[in-house]
């Protein structure tokens, strides 16, 4: 299968690290112009020059510094990207804590980061796909959506959330050539797991065996027995974001490892 995504703009948030930079390259790989999205000139910029570099994609890759975390931020990025193709809603924050000791404002500002972000963007850009007959919205959820972490309940909420909207999403533009999908990750070797693993791991340990005592310890119904890689799911992201996934909108697309003991 080869996938082409020339002369489409894709937008990733978040996309200065991690899954999201690892969607932003292999977009660009496949011909899409590509906006990197970050909060910070500094980040944006090195993040832009690394997808060009690795995706050989020299002047089809921009990036606009905002915090999408804010209405202001999404404001300021509609403003400077009014038009795009492929809408990824890839930003997301988590912060481990008892359930009842999250405070009002650490509930609100996962909601504000992890599911008004993507609200915010799709409703602009949704209705211009739709007037031009085609686009691709892909919102990254996690399997935390349906198995709720205890240590990470207002995270686990956000990414239930997000299900529920592209849900919602895709049955309000039905037959227009607009699809909304979510994709849920397992645990995932980007920089903040790494960052973890680095602290945690045992003496003489390697990254990669740390990795794979996490997923034995946190996540024991992994199939995978290790950690999938921001490649392994920024494949099922441009493979969603591609023509060739015309038939399927208003699905959870898991990239979880088979953590999820469940068949759908």
């Amino acid at each position: 299968m080869k996938i082409d995504l020339q002369g489409r703009r894709a937008l990733v948030t978040g996309s200065t690290a991690g899954i999201g930079h690892a969607i932003a390259a292999g977009l660009a790989a496949a011909g899409a112009e590509v906006v990197v999205n970050g909060r910070t000139e500094e980040r944006v910029d090195a993040a832009v020059a690394r997808v060009e570099e690795a995706a050989e994609a020299a002047g089809r890759v921009r990036g606009v510094a905002a915090d999408v975390g804010t209405a202001e931020g999404c404001d300021a990025l509609i403003e400077a990207v009014p038009d795009v193709d492929v809408l990824v809603n890839n930003t997301g924050i988590y912060k481990p804590a008892g359930v009842f000791e999250i405070p009002d404002s650490e509930w609100l500002r996962h909601f504000e980061v992890n599911v008004m972000s993507g609200v915010r963007l799709a409703r602009h850009h949704v209705p211009r796909m739709v007037d031009r007959g085609w686009g691709r919205v892909i919102f990254i959820s996690s399997e935390s959506a349906l198995q709720i972490p205890t240590e990470m309940v207002h995270y686990g909420m956000t990414k239930t959330a997000q299900l529920a909207i592209s849900r919602g999403m895709a049955e309000t533009v039905p037959g227009t050539g607009v699809t909304v999908n979510s994709v849920l990750p397992g645990p995932t070797l980007s920089e903040g797991l790494e960052t973890m693993l680095e602290h945690t791991r045992e003496e003489g340990q390697s990254l990669e065996e740390a990795g794979q005592a996490f997923i034995a310890a946190a996540r024991p119904t992994s199939l995978l027995g290790r950690p999938s890689s921001p490649e392994e799911v920024a494949n099922i992201v441009v493979y969603l974001a591609s023509p060739q996934a015309s038939a399927t909108t208003g699905a959870a697309v898991r990239v979880d490892g088979g953590v999820l003991r469940a068949i759908p």
